[in-house]
């Protein structure tokens, strides 16, 4: 079964990756005025990112039976994308984690300087609402997406997940506050990714408990997968310095609960999402959501 959902979700990778990416440069560059800032914004957004929110999205819109209208859902689906890759140019930044690689590549400000990187970051946050908007969805659904990017991506999400996370460095988290950083900063904005599919196909707010209950699992997952990582993989595998966690006296899983303990916290939460999914309506087909789940490979700590 895991080897059927990895051919599942890498199916549906290859056909959906290109599609996203192909209008991406033009679209940015369309939409800024200065080159070299255009430059800058695409540098970081082409890098080689998996488009995880981006598919979620996709993903749950078919999943809801909803279909994806290149003229219509491009924009506002990629919006997601723009964000992320904003929180990850200013992540990197010498104020914040001066990491000097992403993805394997020099970071943003190691290439164009921490001021143009600042504005690329800025650029691509503000092209995203922009992005929401310019489209021929019902002024209903463009407001539902506005608001509910801006509550994962500002200081009820993802903002304050941050600065929870400079505030608490060298200083010992309880696991609840641990867990709050973590949807806050990681969570929100893959809650939101689903919500945007739920919102697309506009499926009615009571039903959308299960999908979220999974979009926060994965959530939770991600975050402590990626905490393991930080611990077991290669500079190579991640295209990033390891170890930093533990060097910049992070809360982290492995952390608190060392690694078994952080694999078991893992396995525990995908099979929560798992849970999750089996709640959805009977008419609809869970596998390509379960899918995502084989992204984390729990026997990395044996």
């Amino acid at each position: 079964m895991p080897s059927e959902a990895r051919q599942r979700l890498s199916d549906f990778e290859q056909a959906w990756v290109p599609r996203l990416n192909a209008p991406l440069a033009a679209a940015v560059k369309e939409d800024t005025t200065d080159a070299r800032l255009a430059d800058a914004m695409t540098y970081s957004l082409l890098a080689g990112g998996k488009r995880l929110r981006p598919l979620l999205t996709v993903a749950t819109l078919t999943t809801v039976g909803g279909t994806f209208d290149e003229v219509r859902d491009w924009r506002p689906v990629m919006a997601l994308e723009l964000l992320h890759t904003y929180s990850l140019i200013h992540d990197d930044l010498p104020a914040m984690d001066n990491d000097p690689l992403r993805r394997g590549e020099p970071t943003n400000h190691m290439k164009f300087g921490a001021g143009m990187a600042t504005l690329a970051g800025d650029g691509l946050l503000t092209l995203a609402f922009q992005w929401l908007t310019a489209t021929e969805l019902p002024a209903t659904v463009q407001t539902a997406l506005v608001s509910g990017l801006a509550h994962a991506a500002g200081p009820n999400g993802m903002v304050a997940g941050q600065a929870r996370d400079i505030q608490s460095e060298h200083v010992d988290l309880p696991m609840a506050q641990l867990r709050t950083l973590h949807r806050e900063k990681t969570g929100a904005l893959l809650h939101y990714a689903v919500q945007a599919g739920l919102i697309l196909g506009q499926v009615p707010q009571t039903q959308w408990s299960p999908y979220l209950r999974f979009a926060d699992a994965f959530g939770l997952a991600f975050q402590i997968y990626d905490d393991i990582l930080d611990v077991v993989a290669t500079p190579a595998e991640l295209g990033k310095a390891t170890q930093k966690d533990a060097g910049e006296a992070k809360n982290t899983y492995p952390g608190k609960l060392g690694l078994t303990g952080a694999n078991q916290a893992l396995i525990t939460t995908i099979a929560d999402g798992q849970d999750a999914l089996a709640d959805l309506p009977a008419d609809q087909d869970a596998t390509l959501l379960a899918a995502f789940f084989s992204y984390f490979k729990t026997d990395r700590v044996q």
